[in-house]
């Protein structure tokens, strides 16, 4: 699905240069699931960021799909992402004004679907979440965990080949975040690609493989036996 060759971050002022990211080498394939781990500061967030083309790289090579993202326009990258990319973040990103549906919703707006097709794919992605009884709820009447389902919802309502999550279960008690552990995990074995950010060795081992890193830098990897 996507392969980072010598990729490189840097972050300039001027006074002072930071490398984010320092020489990345890094392949996922579809319908993996890989949790990325490390210290805060290692770079892991920039990492998912530029996996996702919110953030450009400095340098070296992304190739997405077979075709090279560096080059990319800015409408390119926008029209890439939306149509391949969804993000569950850690602190859920609901707008509290809205119901479950229509945050689910908000998602689809801006792809070319009909009301009727749009409607269908928010009850089929509710339904599978768990959190189809509260669509008329607001997110201030839900718990974190079913917060989170619905940012899961809305992530999956626009059918990407890949989800990228930061912190899931950041700000969920550890009940919760058992339970979007094992629906993210579901999802991997339905076929959705995912990558990670956690630092929770528990979460990352519902993962089947774990890249460590450190100062920017990839500094191992491992499978989880199947």
């Amino acid at each position: 699905m996507l392969t980072m060759t010598g990729l490189t971050k840097s972050y300039r002022t001027e006074s002072v240069e930071t490398t984010a990211l320092d020489t990345i080498d890094l392949d996922i394939a579809d319908g993996e699931f890989v949790a990325i781990m490390g210290p805060s500061g290692c770079g892991k967030s920039t990492l998912l960021n530029v996996m996702g083309m919110l953030d450009s790289p400095t340098g070296g090579s992304y190739v997405f799909d077979g075709k090279e993202v560096a080059g990319l326009s800015e409408a390119d990258l926008a029209d890439t992402r939306k149509r391949n990319i969804g993000f569950i973040f850690q602190s859920f990103n609901l707008v509290d004004e809205l119901t479950v549906r229509e945050n689910v919703e908000l998602a689809l707006l801006y792809h070319n679907n009909n009301s009727t097709d749009r409607k269908a794919r928010v009850d089929r992605v509710l339904d599978k979440v768990g959190i189809a009884h509260r669509a008329k709820h607001r997110p201030t009447q839900l718990s974190g965990g079913q917060q989170q389902r619905v940012a899961v919802a809305r992530a999956l309502v626009g059918e990407p080949r890949l989800i990228l999550a930061d912190e899931p279960t950041g700000n969920l008690d550890t009940a919760h975040g058992e339970e979007v552990m094992r629906m993210l995990r579901q999802l991997n074995q339905e076929g959705s690609t995912i990558v990670m950010v956690t630092h929770s060795p528990a979460h990352a081992d519902f993962a089947s493989r774990v890249v460590n890193m450190l100062d920017g830098r990839i500094l191992q990897e491992r499978r989880r036996a199947a």
